[in-house]
């Protein structure tokens, strides 16, 4: 169905590390015509800065950095490095870090009536209330292949027990920090990409979003 401008609805995406969540949340933001935010990027964003810069105060650096950032201009940076991705997994754990970040989701949020949001905590700490929630799971065996095709294209030299290694190390960094792990909440729904393919995924999240949508407002596509 297609949504009307006074209707509100949103949609929580979380997932490991290449599990398929990104690309499952803009194929169901295009469809649905959600705006459409990656909180991976945000913090992606922000390890690249902090590692090009090397600011003396992290904290205010970062605080200067989103306090007016223009989300459309870093979603084109290259910023899926392997030294990146390492660096993610560390100020992730920060709570500080977090809460800059998390205050930018949060007004992103509430700036616009339909959204969908991706990342490792948005089910309950970002959108606890999202109409509808998925979380993304995928094997490692899939997940690093899927990686390493990615980077392949900006390093052939990587290799796939580098990507493997890396992806089971921000993974566990995830599942183990204390601030906002990596947890999936009691009313999510799970999306397997290692057994599902683009379209069969998209069929089975659109299942939900219509039967939402249904409940919700009382219309049928």
């Amino acid at each position: 169905m297609k949504l009307k401008n006074n209707m509100r609805f949103s949609i929580s995406c979380d997932g490991g590390a290449a599990s398929g969540k990104t690309t499952g949340a803009k194929l169901i933001a295009k469809k649905y015509n959600l705006k459409f935010l990656s909180s991976g990027l945000l913090y992606r964003y922000a390890s690249y800065s902090l590692l090009n810069k090397k600011p003396k105060n992290k904290i205010n650096y970062l605080k200067k950095k989103f306090n007016n950032l223009d989300y459309r201009k870093i979603s084109g940076k290259k910023l899926h490095s392997e030294k990146n991705s390492f660096y993610v997994s560390i100020i992730a754990k920060e709570k500080k870090v977090r809460n800059i970040l998390k205050k930018y989701q949060l007004i992103f949020a509430k700036k616009h009536k339909r959204i969908c949001i991706e990342g490792r905590d948005i089910s309950y700490a970002i959108l606890p209330n999202a109409d509808i929630k998925f979380f993304f799971k995928c094997n490692i065996n899939t997940a690093s292949k899927r990686r390493w095709k990615e980077l392949k294209k900006r390093n052939n030299k990587i290799k796939l027990n580098e990507v493997r290694k890396s992806i089971k190390i921000r993974d566990f960094n995830d599942k183990n920090r204390k601030h906002n792990p990596l947890i999936k909440s009691s009313d999510s729904i799970v999306i397997r990409t290692d057994v599902l393919n683009k379209s069969k995924m998209v069929e089975k999240m659109s299942i939900e979003v219509e039967k939402k949508l249904k409940q919700k407002y009382g219309f049928r596509k």
